[in-house]
């Protein structure tokens, strides 16, 4: 195949999980955009809505480590593609539920849905891009995860609007759907022969017929691995408050509408996607300069989730909206750097036949952060009536995934 053929293959695979991976965040943002609408119509408290908030996580957490041995065993094409309509069904359930019992399985489910995105695309990834150049896509995926709750307030509020929060989520629903069928039509796995010299093929060879079971015994016997999961717990707390609670936040301290908070809540999660692509970038950049990729990973996810933890604990003092803003977009871009770096870590400490495999572990503990992080907020707004002890213990979070990373990894690694 001819370069030009290959790079533009590259490409179209990167741009098409870039665009599976915002539809999936936009999926997610449907339940916090219509927050308090769902509240109002189905006279929720914040406790439950926090209960609900987070039981898309449940799922995900729970599925990662199966969705992330099939993920080493199957192709990406069908894997994939049925995942993505899985999550269109859900959606456009959730449309049509009509008490708190039915929202939290519809959410449920969405989260099954939504699991094995994120690992068989990293190892789609792993496939078409050598590891000197992987940081730069991979950055680029993850920054799906901040393009999508960006592009989701403006984009959802006009539905939610003009027809109304369950029609809102049918439309995203329908999306998904023809998404899932662009995939499938689509993408196929390089041809036997046409990987970069840099492709670990020879392991990939080595592992295709291992065990599962030995697999997985392999990476939980490894100190990395668990290093690497319980780091990520604190990174995916932290982004997985702003997600799931910044409109609401905005809406009682800032006293804005809902329209006004969704809207407004789409600014600083620009600056997530800035990090993710700048700190997948910068990460190659400086593994090119001889220092490892795995040493500029963990130094990047440690300083990022550092300055992260600091500036989430500031906005316990209320700062004016202005202020606010300015801290939010901080938080969300050194979450942004830590998201990136934090995941193509994951890539580095493993060979490419448990790429995704480690991904799921490392997820697993993600997911655990991800469940936490709104059902405690919830919790805490509830108890205390203001969101400042919410950023307080995130905050310790934050600062706690920093020291994992630093401190966690031996010169081994």
């Amino acid at each position: 195949m001819l370069k030009s053929d290959w790079r533009r293959r590259q490409r179209n695979t990167l741009f098409l999980l870039v665009g599976a991976g915002c539809i999936n965040y936009v999926d997610r943002a449907t339940l916090s955009i219509g927050n308090t609408a769902i509240m109002a119509d189905m006279h929720l408290s914040y406790a439950t809505m926090g209960w609900l908030l987070s039981a898309l996580a449940w799922t995900y957490m729970l599925s990662q480590i199966p969705m992330g041995l099939l993920a080493d065993r199957l192709g990406g094409r069908v894997f994939l593609g049925g995942a993505l309509i899985l999550c269109s069904c859900a959606e456009i359930a959730f449309g049509l539920v009509d008490s708190a019992t039915s929202i939290f399985w519809s959410r449920a489910v969405l989260g099954f849905g939504e699991a094995p995105l994120f690992l068989a695309g990293t190892r789609v990834l792993v496939h078409w891009f050598a590891p000197e150049e992987r940081g730069g896509a991979i950055g680029l995926f993850n920054g799906s995860a901040s393009l999508g709750p960006a592009l989701a307030p403006p984009l959802l509020l006009a539905v939610m609007a003009w027809w109304g929060w369950r029609e809102m989520s049918v439309v995203v629903g329908i999306f998904n759907l023809f998404l899932a069928i662009g995939w499938v039509l689509y993408y196929r796995d390089p041809y036997p022969g046409e990987r970069g010299e840099a492709t670990c093929t020879t392991a990939e060879k080595a592992g295709e017929g291992s065990a599962v079971w030995k697999d997985l015994g392999y990476l939980l016997g490894r100190r990395e691995t668990w290093v690497a999961m319980l780091g990520y717990t604190g990174v995916v707390y932290l982004s997985s408050l702003f997600v799931t609670w910044l409109p609401a936040w905005l809406q009682k301290t800032e006293d804005l509408s809902a329209v006004q908070a969704g809207l407004l809540s789409a600014l600083p999660q620009v600056f997530s996607f800035v990090g993710c692509l700048g700190g997948g970038k910068l990460v190659d950049m400086i593994s090119r300069s001889g220092v490892s990729p795995l040493t500029s990973c963990q130094r990047m996810v440690a300083i990022s989730m550092v300055f992260c933890a600091v500036s989430t604990a500031a906005l316990a003092a209320q700062p004016g909206q202005g202020l606010a803003l300015a801290i939010l977009a901080l938080a969300l871009l050194a979450n942004g750097v830590a998201v990136s770096c934090g995941w193509a870590l994951g890539t580095l400490i493993t060979t490419e036949n448990r790429v995704a495999t480690l991904e799921a572990i490392q997820n697993t503990g993600a997911s655990f952060g991800g469940v936490l992080a709104p059902l405690l907020t919830g919790v805490l707004a509830a108890r205390f009536g203001s969101f400042g002890p919410s950023f307080l213990l995130a905050g310790m979070v934050g600062l706690l995934s920093a020291s994992m990373y630093y401190y966690g990894f031996s010169q081994k690694s």
